[in-house]
């Protein structure tokens, strides 16, 4: 409703006559004579606050208007004519309050203003006023700061409450903050006033939901702490919450005794109290100085100085030592001639050590006092009725410190009346002052007699209030009033609301928006009327529970001058306090305690205010317009003049009103007024806030809001009367049976949690009336909270339908009868007219009822729709709610119509073998009795009968329906069932296939018509246990596929195997999990009734108590594809399968469990056996085989290196050394020769050693234990020819096993996952869908990719344009998609080099780590390309040969080839090193570029020991001794931006730049990059000899190698003959003789130049 335009009225915003109608009239008067004065203001009014004099009223467009009293401005205003409040006309304001006489406003941005009298601080410390300010005459801002936090924030207000003397505001954060003077402000504090707003620690923590002000108590409604916060507060203890909260306060609690040892309910330090058994209230003690411990705030001194600094009367002190206590109160009368009379009112006494020794003294001193009380009655304002004890024993309690007055220890005098006297008018304008009564004094010094007689006791609570112990404790303790304590943020919205109320009014709950119930009401200020409600008159100086009113869920509190209001969500009232006018609603007693308000049957009240002596309430009555209740003083037409003749003289009587309600009465002229939406009270008015009905809007949602408290009543009278008292009785489970009493406790549960949920819906409506201008018709919960209300129904609806179905109501029926005995009356009265036949109730009719309410929604909400506009969204958002809960209903109704038929059929076919069949939840389609339904070729003597329900279709044989007899039956889940007509033939056959998992049969109809009755009955049923409509769908097409859980039965695989997943039409089909009784488990992707895809699956190992865990690829049933399979021996392969067996390439890694040794295995399997190319690293001993294998065993050519160094290579029979083999050692021993074992030589060999001799001849033995040698030694001799054959057998390499052998099936697994059966065999299109759909699972199985990881796997899932010829325009394009498949393993191609870069770490890291490897290791290095760029090219068809050349683009029509040259330059060479080796080297180059340190190691020696010797010298020397010519010698150098010659003894000062860029060679990995920082070296060499030379010029060789010397030498890089061999050994054959190939011989050049320079 917040916006305008769509408003159900029309298309403007409403008229004044139409919402926002302000009545308002004074209390007091009778009934008849009442006429209400109608406030017409151009805005519709949004929220009335009341003071005790004045009033403030709140209009659309946030304006404030002011009327009555208004003595801080002089001003009297009619009520008909308020005046605008002109300084808040910038500010949106968006709630207003008033106090005794002060007001307050609250922006929309959550500011306070405030303005009025100031004398007790109640306006602050504002930023217009000081300290000392009596009066703020206009509205100033007072900020409301936290300093408890750094640095302090501004707190934002969404409530305000005042009172006579303080203010209390609601923060954002539901936390308190109060200002003002008196106990009722719950502070810490002894120094009143307190200027600035401060946060009432001791609710910290808690969620204040709203506060309420009285004269001077303060109230607030507070959220209850969780159940588990309990225990961390304070010992487990019995919860009188057990009971059914519909008991009435006065059932629940009786009077209890006070102990010694309860909660102090004062907050302070208890000390001896003497107390007499009469007494009621507390005693009082007069400080020194004459201050009253219970004198009012506000009558002292020093908040408000007079001109002349004195106060206009004074009243003498009482000598120091004298202690007032109060006793029982009964009514004072007044004499004729207006003095006091002596009656014994509340009997003060004196304690026995009274300064008063002399009775005539005393008598003395009462007499200047009595007559010092005439003149204060004489000038105290009109219009103030307060009882006796607000201004005496109001706020008595007792201090822990005597000589100090908590309330009063900041003033400096007492002043018993004050009266401020205006200069300009003169007239005195009463202010909220309290005297002291002189009645007190003079009552307590007759009654000291009687105090010496009472007895000790260590408590403050009323003892005429007895009980047990657990009375004594309140539900939960206050929150620790710390400033750390922990705070409920949530957010609050404050727009304008026709009850002033805002979000924060309403406690909602942070999970469904809808208000909390389970709430607490905390009290604290004065008591001497009882207006705290704990159960005496004393005064509470920190907010403390109201422990009765815990459990009876209120849901607002008021607060009048003296007494106190809470309306609970069942339209109940209570009330405590002042009943002096009848203001309570009732005569109970005590009045001290919460008491429940008299209330005439089918009135339930939903707002209530609270005056000075009265109390309003608005209720629903017997129709939708709402009704008002008034408790209060009532005068008789000839008592009114009298009245207000003497109005001024009796305003402060004590005397009980002479005519006043017992019970609310009903104001005949509220049916005039429309439909109100808020009452409100203050002093002695009262005003009601109403709307008219447009287009049916209003009056719709007061219907629906009476409708749903009407409804909440009723389910909490048959939840109390009812179900409680059968779920508490010993006998409900005996009589119901174990499964119907289980299914008796859901229906209570399912009852209870509806009847939460319409309690709170109930209430979010009530706050929704209050503020119907400024909600919007869509946050309506029944809109906003759909799916909530029908989970809740449904549930409820089940659980009644179950427990019918098992025939629980007609034993819960006769329990009832025993049960409630005299209360089947009252429950017959909560019968509608078809739910109770002859006085008996009817309980399934009953439980059933609550299900109208969904209809009564549909209704309403359709009333609403139809205000607006079809085309607007509030129309649609109402319409779709109203269809749902529409449709709701009836298909609750069909429920509660298959129960019922359920039911019957149960009853009719009752046996021990149907027993067995009757579930809670099942209900009854259709059955065969009637011989319908036969089974297809079944024997002609046998019998079947076929019973539909709504989750089986059992059959059974052997039938006799009639007798409900069967012999054998079989149950077919309906989830797992699919059904299709048989076309009719020739047969003329009426026939319905029925498929399961394990069966398939075909039953016969009877006739066309039983046979598509039973085809939609099935159909409908599988529909509906599948979670759809139950409406079924064209048959042999309906759930074809679908997910479900079945237990198999029959032999086979899966025998008694329970399976969850996916199915399609009858078997196993997509996701699902299947798990054997056995511990066999398997998660994954089924197909065709077998495993087949990607899936998990463990297999218990008994013998080693482990399990088996395999993760990969299946098909058809059998492990097959990639996958890792960890065995419980600790073993563990990750490879590929085929099978069920390891097939193809793939690693096992060995456990410690099984096994002496641990090893690794990474090669090819064949049939789960090692057979091909392998790599075997034993751990244990130190060894690595690189070789061929067959049938688990080393066979074949390989090489062996061990951790000491040692390399042989040769071949192996049955798993031994066996044949030639060639053996070295580390020291360059060399043994060529017959092998017969693992390292044992036996025949002809040669032996070389390392300086060069020659052993050749027979050998024997073990080659670590000892050689026998039959042969001649050789000595070279130094001019002998090499020996080449000698060379030939000691050259490494001959009898390992070809690179391009190798891995082998690394790539066979790369062409697999492309789907070709061979390399290059396979259709081209086919394999890039497979990479699609590869990636595509890939990205839909891992949800926890990156952004950047699922951006890259988007790009790849698009195929490129792979077919159209390569050209140096989309040459770069291939490169781009090869580098993001090779970063991502889940492409093949990624995978591949993943892989290739696993099996080469494999083999050269670690014990491989042998130099001797490093011909083999290139080698491979180079296979792999080839390798790999065959793949590419199958993917790239257009990518030209190893070597070959890209053309250039066609040129475009027209252009012709202007530039030869530039078609020259733009031909590119394309091989496999220059396309793949950048995606695969950096990867390898760890271990190959150890390999080539390891091989280099000597040479390096030497080369680091000349680096080192030679830069020493400087710069000039180290340039001369190179033999560079003085033109190149650099004669400047800058350093830091400043130019310095270079000196002899200079050094690292010349050509920095290009010494600088030659260091990054040992940055980069492959040779292209390494030859690029040459490139780059010799270009930075050549710019800063131009520098020197200042012309141009060309290098020679002579010139070039020495300076280029001097570079390689400045620049000291570290293996730098490993980085000259990786180069020449891996660079681009097509570059070896460019620009390129030419820099790095001179690199070579150098490196061997250094080597060689002399160590002299």
């Amino acid at each position: 409703m917040q916006n305008r335009e769509k408003r159900p009225a029309d298309e403007q915003a409403p008229t004044p006559q139409e919402r926002g109608l302000l009545h308002i009239w004074k209390s007091g008067g009778s009934s008849a004579q009442l006429c209400p004065e109608r406030v017409l203001l151009s805005r519709p009014v949004l929220q009335t606050a009341l003071g005790e004099h004045h009033g403030l009223l709140l209009t659309q467009g946030g304006l404030v208007y002011s009327f009555g009293e208004l003595f801080w401005r002089n001003l009297s205003v009619s009520v008909s004519a308020p005046v605008l409040e002109v300084s808040l006309l910038e500010r949106t304001v968006v709630c207003v309050a008033a106090g005794g006489f002060h007001c307050g406003a609250l922006s929309e941005q959550g500011s306070v203003y405030v303005w009025g009298e100031n004398t007790a601080g109640q306006c602050g410390l504002t930023e217009r006023g000081t300290a000392v300010n009596c009066t703020v005459s206009e509205p100033s801002l007072l900020p409301v700061v936290d300093s408890d936090v750094v640095p302090p924030a501004a707190v934002r207000v969404v409530d305000l409450a005042f009172g006579r003397e303080h203010s209390l505001a609601l923060s954002a954060q539901n936390e308190l903050w109060a200002w003002g003077s008196g106990c009722q402000l719950g502070l810490v504090t002894n120094t009143f006033p307190v200027w600035r707003p401060q946060k009432v620690e001791h609710l910290s923590g808690r969620h204040v939901i709203q506060v309420a002000c009285g004269a001077y108590h303060s109230l607030a409604l507070v959220r209850s702490l969780p159940p588990q916060n309990y225990n961390t507060q304070k010992p487990p203890e019995k919860r009188e919450r057990g009971q059914s909260p519909h008991h009435t306060v006065a059932e629940r609690e009786e009077p209890f005794a006070v102990d010694g040892g309860h909660y102090c309910p004062l907050g302070v330090e208890l000390t001896d109290v003497e107390t007499s058994p009469r007494r009621r209230g507390p005693r009082r003690r007069l400080q020194p100085g004459g201050r009253s411990a219970g004198s009012s705030p506000g009558s002292v001194a020093g908040s408000c100085p007079f001109e002349d600094g004195k106060s206009n009367t004074k009243q003498k002190n009482l000598p120091a030592g004298t202690t007032l206590e109060p006793g029982e109160q009964t009514d004072p009368l007044t004499q004729t001639d207006g003095s006091p009379r002596s009656h014994p009112l509340p009997g003060w006494r004196s304690k026995k050590n009274s300064a008063f020794h002399d009775e005539l003294e005393l008598q003395n001193l009462l007499q200047k006092l009595s007559s010092h009380s005439l003149e204060m009655h004489q000038s105290s304002g009109p219009g103030d009725t307060d009882s006796l004890s607000s201004y005496t024993s109001d706020d008595s309690y007792v201090s822990s410190t005597p000589s100090t007055d908590l309330l009063t220890s900041s003033y400096k005098e007492d002043f018993p009346i004050k009266s401020q006297t205006n200069n300009n008018s003169g007239v005195a304008v009463p202010l909220s002052s309290s005297p002291v009564c002189l009645e007190d004094v003079r009552l307590c010094l007759e009654a000291e007699e009687r105090a010496l007689q009472g007895k000790k006791s260590s408590s403050l609570t009323n003892i005429n209030q007895r009980g047990n112990a657990a009375a004594n404790r309140r539900r939960s303790l206050p929150g620790t009033p710390t400033r750390g304590s922990p705070r409920r943020r949530r957010p609050c919205a404050c727009r304008p609301s026709p009850a002033g109320r805002t979000q924060a009014a309403a406690p909602e709950e942070a999970d469904d928006g809808l208000p909390s119930l389970d709430t607490e009401v905390w009290s604290w200020g004065r008591g001497s009327e009882g207006q705290l409600g704990h159960g005496d008159q004393l005064a509470r100086l920190q907010p403390l529970c109201i422990k009765p009113l815990t459990g009876e869920e209120v849901i607002q509190v008021a607060a009048g001058s003296h007494h106190s209001l809470a309306l609970t969500a069942h339209c109940q009232v209570y009330s405590w306090g002042s009943n002096m006018s009848g203001q309570l609603g009732h005569v109970n007693s005590p009045v001290t305690v919460p008491q429940q308000t008299k209330l005439s049957d089918g009135l339930r009240v939903w707002d209530v205010s609270a005056g000075q002596s009265h109390s309003l309430l608005l209720a629903d009555g017997d129709c939708v317009q709402p009704v008002l209740l008034y408790c209060g003083q009532q005068q008789e037409p000839a008592q009114s003049e009298r009245s207000n003749q003497n109005q001024r003289s009796c305003q402060r009587s004590p005397n009980r009103a002479e005519s006043y309600t017992v019970r609310p009465t009903l104001l005949p002229f509220c049916m005039e007024m429309g439909y109100a939406s808020s009452v409100s009270s203050g002093g002695q008015n009262c005003a009601v806030l109403a709307d008219q009905n447009v287009m049916g809007f209003i009056s719709a949602i007061h219907e629906m809001a009476s409708r749903e408290r009407q409804f909440y009543c009723w389910l909490s009278s048959v939840r109390k009367l009812l179900l409680t008292p059968l779920r508490n009785r010993e006998s409900t489970c005996p009589s119901l049976g174990e499964p119907c009493t289980h299914l008796f406790f859901s229906v209570c549960e399912s009852f209870v949690r509806l009847s939460v949920l319409i309690g709170r819906h109930s209430t979010s409506l009530t706050y929704f009336q209050h503020d119907v201008q400024g909600c919007d018709v869509t946050s309506l919960p029944l809109v906003t909270q759909t799916e909530h209300f029908l989970d809740i129904y449904k549930e409820y609806c089940s659980s009644v339908g179950d427990f019918q179905v098992m025939g629980g109501f007609q034993s819960l029926h006769k329990l009832s009868l025993d049960c409630l005995g005299s209360q089947q009356s009252v429950l017959a009265q909560l019968c509608v007219s078809d739910q109770s036949v002859g006085g008996n109730v009817d309980l399934v009719s009953l439980l059933y009822w609550p299900l109208q309410q969904l209809h009564q929604y549909s209704r309403v909400l359709l009333k609403l729709a139809s205000c607006y506009d079809v085309l607007t969204t509030e129309y649609q958002s109402l319409h779709q709610g109203c269809s749902q809960y529409e449709s709701l209903s009836l298909s609750l109704l069909r429920r509660k119509k298959e129960a019922e038929t359920t039911l019957l059929f149960w009853k009719t076919h009752s046996g021990k073998t149907t027993e067995v069949l009757r579930l809670p939840r099942r209900r009854v389609v259709c059955e065969s009795s009637n011989r319908s339904l036969t089974l297809q070729n079944a024997g002609r003597f046998s019998n079947h009968w076929f019973m539909l329900f709504n989750d089986v279709l059992v059959h059974t044989q052997g039938a006799i329906p009639s007798q409900s007899l069967f012999s054998t039956y079989h149950v077919y889940p309906l989830t797992c069932l699919w059904v299709k007509p048989v076309t009719e033939d020739s047969s003329r056959l009426y026939a319905i296939k029925i498929t399961c998992p394990e069966e398939s049969f075909t039953l016969v109809a009877s006739t066309p018509q039983e046979k598509n009755k039973w085809l939609r009955s099935i159909n409908q049923a599988v529909d509906q246990v599948l979670g759809g409509g139950g409406q079924g769908s064209s048959p042999g097409v309906m759930g074809m596929s679908r997910t479900a859980s079945y237990m198999f039965t029959g032999e086979g695989r899966f025998k008694d195997a329970q399976y969850t997943g996916g199915w399609l039409a009858g078997r196993v089909h997509g996701r699902g999990t299947m798990k054997w009784p056995d511990g066999r488990t398997y998660s994954g992707n089924f197909k065709s009734g077998l495993e087949d895809g990607y899936g998990e699956c463990m297999i218990p190992n008994k013998e080693l108590n482990k399990t088996d865990i395999y993760q990969g690829h299946w098909r058809e049933g059998k492990i097959h594809g990639f996958g890792k399979y960890k065995y419980a021996s600790g073993e563990v392969y990750e490879g590929c399968f085929s099978d069920g067996q390891r097939h193809g390439y793939g690693m096992l890694s060995s456990g410690k469990m099984a096994k002496k040794s641990s090893s690794v295995f990474i090669g090819h399997w064949v049939h789960d056996r090692k057979t091909g190319y392998g790599v075997y690293d034993d751990i244990t001993r130190g060894e690595k085989y690189m070789g061929m294998w067959l049938d688990e065993q080393r066979h074949g050519n390989a090489v062996v290196v061990t951790q000491y160094g040692v390399y042989y290579e040769g071949t192996f029979r049955d798993n031994k050394m066996s044949g030639p083999g060639l053996l070295m050692s580390d020291d360059d021993t060399a043994l060529h020769g017959e092998f017969s074992d693992d390292w044992t030589v036996n025949g002809k060999g040669v032996l070389s050693l390392a300086n060069g001799d020659c052993l050749e001849g027979q050998f024997s033995g073990e080659w670590t234990a000892g050689l026998k040698v039959v042969g001649t030694y050789t000595k070279p001799v130094a001019d002998e020819p090499e020996n080449k054959e000698r060379s030939s057998q000691l050259r490494l390499g001959q009898y390992a096993v070809p690179a391009s052998q190798r891995w082998v099936c690394v790539f066979d697994e790369c062409w697999s996952r492309l789907g070709c059966d061979a390399p290059g065999r396979g259709e081209r299109a086919a394999a890039w869908e497979n990479i699609a759909v590869t990636i595509t699972t890939a990205r839909r199985h891992s949800p926890d990719l990156s952004k950047s990881q699922s951006k890259v796997l988007e790009c790849l899932e698009f195929i490129p344009q792979y077919g159209e010829a390569v050209t140096t325009a989309n040459y770069d394009n291939i490169r781009r998609y090869l580098m993001k498949a090779c970063e991502t393993p889940l492409h093949p191609l990624g995978w591949l080099v993943e892989t290739l870069v696993t099996v080469y770490r494999m083999t050269y890291v670690g014990v491989g780590s042998n130099r001797r490897l490093l011909r083999q290791a290139v080698q491979e290095v180079q296979a792999y390309l080839t390798h790999f760029y065959s793949v590419v090219r199958f993917l790239f068809p257009g990518l030209p040969d190893d070597g070959g050349i890209i053309p250039d683009p066609p040129a475009p029509p027209g252009k012709g080839r202007h530039n030869s040259d530039m078609a020259e330059q733009a031909v590119v060479v394309v091989s496999c090193s220059s396309l793949l080796l950048p995606l695969l080297l950096p990867r390898l180059y760890p271990p190959l570029f150890t390999l080539y340190c390891l091989q280099e190691e000597r040479e390096e020696v030497q080369y680091w020991e000349r680096i080192l010797r030679l830069n020493k010298q400087p710069d000039q020397s180290l340039l001369s001794f190179l033999g560079v010519k003085e033109k190149f010698w650099p004669v400047l150098v800058s350093i830091l931006g400043e130019t310095k010659p270079i000196v002899s003894s200079s050094k690292d000062a010349c050509f920095v730049s290009a010494v600088e860029t030659l260091q990054q060679i040992s940055t980069t990995f492959t040779p292209s990059d390494k030859l690029l920082v040459i490139q780059k070296t010799f270009e930075e060499l050549t710019q800063e000899v131009k520098l020197l030379l200042h012309d141009d010029f060309l290098w020679c060789m002579d010139d070039l190698l020495p300076l280029f010397l001097y570079v390689v030498l400045r620049a000291s890089i570290r293996n730098l003959g490993a980085e000259v061999n990786l180069i020449e050994d891996l660079m681009d054959p097509n570059i070896q003789h460019g620009e390129q190939g030419l820099m790095f011989t001179t690199l070579k050049a150098c490196y061997i130049q250094i080597q060689r320079e002399s160590t002299a």
